[in-house]
């Protein structure tokens, strides 16, 4: 009787353990909208701030909504535009045949720890910057966690190969930032505060600060990432010195001069101010010039620690999900080398090549890193993988940071004046590759696509595309989704659409969306329309094979019914 009483005890505190368990897996993470689309289906929309409404302060979050900033709406869906730049004047549209490949890319997400004492809040609360200061600094890993639940949910409906984030999955370069990322692809627990543990509203999962179970990517789909600007330099802009990395680990926040102006890097003119993350709204606090504002100690926390290059490769060896690396090795991490490239289906003749176009730290002093280069050593290494690519017959896409052939001469966004190869060769070498279906890039926070054309108008094989993914941070807080095609006369078609995270209403990543709007609004930035009068732009996007590519396909591919 002993026995099956003993017996019966433990079958109950295991169907409670179990009972326990599942509950908090239900209550313990931040599931999404049932309903997922992409903007084919369905866009958002901005509700237009009312004319009456006065101009508030970006950190004015308790008064976004009663003055009508952050509200928006359910749209129509966009179109699919057919893009024949790359296509000679004759070309007949065909059909398309067969699937090749299906990825999504994500961008620019911008991890943030709020309560970092090295940020540039400063900057943006009186200087305009939204990358300085937004109200979504509270909620980064949130929205991330709804985009790849978004992704999981898409590719229930269509198989996806791969994912990969072109760079900036931190803000500033911080070991947490990074490792609440990864942690967030993993599925692992995210605990989004630093610091002392701070409680703005008691109880789980009812503010910004609780720690709750991630999603994660499934299991199934591969993912990768490229080195950004923000990844290892402060704020994007400068390599970290000596002052700088004492500041990122200790309790006194940053001071700094006008970084637009010579000299203002080294300066200590002014508090760069921080976040409470113990309020409801992280109240900005401790900014201004230093003469008239009094210090703030704020609870150090060593896990806020500025990454290297090699640091930041090395992290990405530290994940539970596959690849190991998610594309870098061991030998990466010890060199710094931020380039490899891999090959996503055994079964399709096609290699994605992995470029780190951000500046590097010696670099010689200049006003802001956030510039596109190669030094000779990544360029010939480009142009290698490139060559073999070729020789082997393979389709090849370049995944890197920061896009080319977009920003005027000498802009912060735009191609180093100092680099190795400049912008015009690079473009006109790349122009001599056929199998170079198409570069892919974030940076500027914008959904664009350009056409590169072959300089030989005999061979329109020789043109390629270039695709940029916008922020997950900034409105419009998208991703995309890459399909390939081949067509009933093997060119090949590309579908770049874009992708709304899914959200529940009421959820963080609702409320920050709301957020990104009513920031943009605050701030006054001018949405650069795409040809579809939208900030987004979905698009096929067909490109001429060469007559070995063509045939190297032609069996390739699963058929469209």
């Amino acid at each position: 009787m002993k026995k099956i009483c003993s017996l019966l005890l433990c079958t109950l505190i295991l169907i409670t353990i179990a009972f326990v368990n599942k509950t908090f897996s239900q209550q313990g993470s931040y599931p999404i909208d049932s309903k997922v689309n992409t903007t084919f289906d369905r866009t958002i929309q901005p509700v237009p701030v009312p004319v009456t409404s006065p101009s508030i302060s970006p950190d004015a979050i308790a008064k976004y909504s009663e003055n009508g900033y952050g509200v928006w709406k359910y749209g129509a869906g966009l179109p699919v535009e057919k893009r024949l730049d790359l296509m000679p004047d004759d070309y007949s549209v065909s059909t398309n045949t067969a699937k090749l490949l299906h990825f999504f890319t994500i961008s620019d997400i911008h991890i943030t720890d709020k309560e970092s004492t090295a940020q540039a809040i400063y900057f943006g609360l009186k200087g305009g910057i939204i990358s300085a200061y937004s109200a979504i600094m509270l909620y980064t890993t949130h929205v991330l966690d709804a985009a790849i639940q978004t992704v999981n949910e898409l590719n229930k409906k269509n198989k996806i190969d791969f994912g990969i984030s072109l760079g900036d999955d931190a803000n500033n370069t911080q070991y947490n930032e990074l490792r609440w990322f990864i942690d967030v692809l993993d599925g692992k627990e995210i605990n989004p505060d630093s610091g002392i543990k701070d409680d703005p509203v008691p109880g789980p999962l009812n503010d910004y600060q609780d720690i709750y179970k991630a999603g994660g990517l499934d299991k199934s789909i591969p993912w990768y990432s490229t080195l950004g600007n923000h990844d290892h330099f402060w704020m994007g802009t400068n390599p970290p010195n000596d002052y700088l990395r004492q500041v990122y680990v200790g309790d006194e926040i940053l001071q700094m001069g006008n970084i637009f102006e010579p000299g203002g890097f080294h300066k200590r003119d002014f508090y760069m101010g921080v976040l409470d993350g113990s309020t409801v709204y992280g109240d900005a606090k401790c900014y201004g010039p230093v003469a008239n504002t009094t210090p703030l100690k704020v609870p150090a926390d060593e896990n806020r620690r500025s990454l290297s290059r090699n640091e930041w490769i090395g992290e990405f060896l530290n994940t539970s999900s596959e690849p190991k690396g998610h594309g870098f090795n061991k030998t990466n991490s010890e060199t710094g080398f931020a380039n490899y490239s891999f090959e996503p289906k055994s079964d399709l003749p096609l290699k994605v090549i992995v470029l780190d176009d951000t500046q590097s730290n010696d670099d010689p002093d200049i006003q802001g890193y956030g510039h596109g280069t190669l030094d000779q050593k990544r360029y010939e290494w480009l142009i290698n993988e490139l060559e073999k690519g070729q020789k082997e017959d393979k389709l090849m896409i370049i995944a890197a940071h920061i896009p080319i052939g977009v920003e005027k001469p000498g802009s912060f966004l735009g191609w180093w004046e100092k680099a190795y190869v400049t912008e015009d060769n690079l473009i006109s070498k790349l122009n001599t590759y056929p199998n170079l279906v198409m570069w892919i890039a974030g940076h500027r926070h914008k959904n664009t696509v350009k056409a590169f054309k072959s300089p030989d108008p005999s061979k329109p094989e020789l043109g390629f595309w270039q695709v940029e993914t916008s922020s997950l941070r900034e409105f419009p807080q998208q991703l995309r989704t890459f399909e390939l095609v081949r067509n009933s006369d093997n060119t090949l078609s590309i579908f770049a659409m874009n992708v709304d995270p899914s959200v529940k209403e009421g959820s963080f990543a609702d409320i920050s969306r709301s957020y990104a709007i009513a920031t943009y609004e605050i701030y006054k930035i001018k949405a650069e329309l795409n040809p579809t009068g939208s900030v987004s732009y979905n698009a096929e996007l067909v490109k001429k094979l060469s007559p070995e590519m063509q045939k190297k396909i032609q069996k390739c591919g699963t058929l469209i019914k």
